[in-house]
């Protein structure tokens, strides 16, 4: 997806979809506002006493096909009424359930219900999800990927050196990091000084990968700014080492759920968002521009493992 000037372009599909949904809202809403009772009937169940309270409902239906039509217009930029809209059709569901369980409604009700909104519940995911690569994603600078020997010329560690100068003299453990607000990044950043320890003693040195302009990553190091890194705000090096962005699986899998909650219960805690969101980790060995042993995270939950990673 590429974004300019604020405004990113997205599959045609997304705007014609919501602007059918505003079709369908404005419509239903002149329905309910001329018949207020005809819906009533047509499920076969009771309406209320006072016509008033279904044209408040055909308002807001109304107001709904107003909103979709300007999201229609720029879906990523109006997400937020999509996200809207998305929330209404969950709690359709969940009272459609209830009803259905408790046998409060007739099934033709209840079938209603549930298609008059769930036929909208994916392509709004889809509008979604393609919102959190254009706010969250960062595009490279270039528009080809570097070659490993490119970047590691290219971008300096801390220290002074280029990386390739580093991986010259000895073997280079080169830790590429998740956005600095991530519960997982922070749990790594706490056993930092061991992570360091175990690589002197295997006869390397610790070199961190981050997503932040140079120097603006030491309020988030603690103690440990002394630690060799590397700044990488375009994740160009990321992309080099083969290291891409997260998918929906990647980010909200059981297994990042599951090591999420340990994290929290550990009081590791979550921040702001310090980096790019999507971005993946990875753990690797470098030494002389080759890259010895790697170590690529399956999802944003995977934790460096230097033992498997020499072993490898």
């Amino acid at each position: 997806m590429r974004c300019e000037k604020g405004k990113c372009r997205v599959p045609a599909w997304m705007g014609v979809v919501l602007a059918m949904a505003g079709l369908y809202c404005t419509l239903f809403a002149g329905w309910v506002l001329m018949w207020p009772l005809d819906a009533y009937t047509w499920l076969e169940i009771p309406g209320p006493c006072h016509v008033v309270l279904m044209r408040v409902i055909g308002g807001f239906y109304l107001v709904f096909g107003l909103s979709f039509f300007l999201a229609a217009r720029d879906p990523i930029q109006h997400w937020r009424i999509v996200l809207l809209c998305t929330a209404k059709i969950g709690l359709v569901v969940v009272g459609a359930v209830v009803v259905w369980w408790r046998d409060l409604l007739p099934i033709k009700s209840i079938v209603f219900l549930m298609v008059d909104d769930v036929v909208w519940l994916v392509p709004f995911l889809m509008i979604l999800w393609a919102a959190v690569q254009a706010k969250t994603g960062r595009p490279p600078l270039h528009e080809m990927a570097l070659s490993i020997d490119e970047a590691a010329r290219q971008y300096m560690v801390s220290s002074g050196e280029s990386l390739e100068d580093a991986a010259r003299e000895q073997t280079v453990v080169l830790v590429f990091l998740r956005h600095f607000g991530c519960t997982f990044t922070r749990q790594l950043l706490r056993g930092l000084e061991m992570i360091e320890a175990e690589a002197k003693q295997k006869g390397a040195r610790l070199v961190l990968v981050h997503m932040l302009q140079s120097g603006r990553e030491t309020e988030y190091l603690g103690h440990s700014t002394g630690v060799a890194r590397i700044a990488d705000p375009y994740c160009e090096l990321y992309r080099a080492f083969g290291l891409g962005k997260a998918g929906v699986w990647e980010l909200f899998g059981p297994r990042v759920w599951y090591r999420g909650m340990m994290a929290l219960f550990r009081g590791c805690g979550v921040g702001h968002l310090a980096g790019d969101g999507l971005q993946m980790p990875g753990v690797f060995l470098f030494r002389d521009n080759r890259v010895i042993a790697s170590q690529p995270a399956r999802s944003a939950a995977d934790l460096p493992d230097l033992d498997a990673l020499f072993s490898a």
